[in-house]
């Protein structure tokens, strides 16, 4: 089996046999626009999937905030020895069950899943051909999931357009990428450790070095390269898939907003937890 057919069985059918599943149960209960509530039921399913791992990332984005002024205090013991600061780094991170590199991978998950998603919305979605994509989906779909139409409108509005069409269909589309770009760049910055520290979370020795050396110009310390880089990404990342959801159908920024707001939600819910702070290392 090549990485073609391990991806097409790993998750494009599991993910269209679900969807098809959930639009037959919205069908059965005769409610209008079952495609656009079967991604929103599939998006939720997807989301409880990935809840222990999401979770862990943004428990991580919580310590990794905490543990700014730890950070900075180490930076100004170590000035000028970056190896005695990295390992000071990684023993602060180890202690405190901290991987500053975890955040990657629910997004590296993510994206394979990102790419079943844009799969099967293109099949089903695609409104020119829909006798041929009725066959392709009960050719993929168990016998007891095959449907005889597909419904793709949701609201009154077909899932199957691009906000990138909105010549023909309206300058609301472009509402859409907005909403999707604001929406990860909310997400993104509710998960960023913040950039500044305030004075009174300093360590006092530092106050100190800083107002007697005010003109010494200090050597970046690797966490704050690493800030500099997410801060970065903060404004890429919504950029991007702005730009995405500009492109792709609406049942799939659909599937990423609705995404999106749980994640703002499950963030929020952590950081509203009361995680314990770690206390400063003696004599820093």
């Amino acid at each position: 089996m090549n990485i073609g057919e391990l991806f097409h069985t790993v998750f494009f059918l599991p993910i269209l046999n679900v969807l098809v599943a959930c639009y037959k149960l919205f069908a059965f209960l005769h409610i209008p626009g079952p495609l656009g509530f079967a991604i929103i039921l599939l998006t939720v399913l997807i989301r409880l999937a990935l809840y222990p791992l999401m979770a862990s990332q943004l428990k991580s984005a919580k310590k990794m905030a905490e543990l700014k002024p730890h950070l900075d205090a180490l930076s100004q013991k170590h000035k000028g020895d970056k190896q005695a600061l990295q390992q000071a780094q990684l023993a602060l991170y180890k202690e405190h069950g901290v991987n500053p590199a975890a955040g990657c991978l629910p997004m590296l998950i993510q994206m394979p899943v990102l790419i079943a998603l844009y799969q099967v919305f293109y099949q089903i979605l695609n409104v020119e051909t829909p006798a041929k994509i009725l066959a392709t989906i009960n050719a993929s779909v168990i016998p007891s999931l095959h449907i005889a139409r597909i419904d793709p409108t949701f609201f009154g509005v077909n899932l199957g357009i691009k906000p990138g069409q909105w010549q023909t269909y309206g300058w609301w589309l472009w509402s859409v990428p907005v909403i999707t770009a604001a929406l990860q760049w909310y997400q993104t910055k509710l998960m960023t450790p913040g950039t500044g520290t305030p004075n009174s979370q300093i360590p006092m020795t530092k106050q100190i070095q800083n107002s007697t050396e005010p003109n010494k110009k200090e050597e970046k310390a690797p966490e704050d390269t690493a800030a500099e880089i997410q801060k970065q990404m903060g404004l890429i990342m919504p950029l991007m898939f702005g730009y995405f959801a500009l492109q792709f159908p609406l049942g799939l920024a659909l599937y990423w907003n609705v995404f999106g707001v749980m994640g703002i939600m499950q963030q929020l819910s952590i950081n509203n937890q009361r995680l314990t702070p770690p206390a400063l290392p003696k004599g820093k």
